[in-house]
């Protein structure tokens, strides 16, 4: 587990299995969201009281590492 990553939990029962802020219902990926349409760090911070700067900086780390994974493409026929 990475610097931070125990800020971050995934479990079944927490917004169906989406890793989530610890502690909290906000989805990683809602925390993306909002710094991928412009909002800044301290917005987001204003926005939701229960995050904190090094929780959203975690969500950046997280989704960074999931992005080091290798990917492929594949062609799924459609009906």
């Amino acid at each position: 587990m990475g610097e931070g990553e125990h800020r971050i939990e995934i479990h079944p029962d927490i917004c169906n299995g989406r890793p989530v802020i610890k502690g909290t219902r906000i989805s990683v990926q809602t925390v993306l969201e909002f710094l991928g349409a412009g909002d800044s760090i301290e917005e987001l911070v204003a926005a939701y009281p229960s995050l904190a700067r090094d929780d959203i900086l975690a969500a950046l780390r997280y989704s960074s590492r999931l992005m080091a994974n290798r990917y492929h493409t594949e062609h799924v026929a459609c009906g």
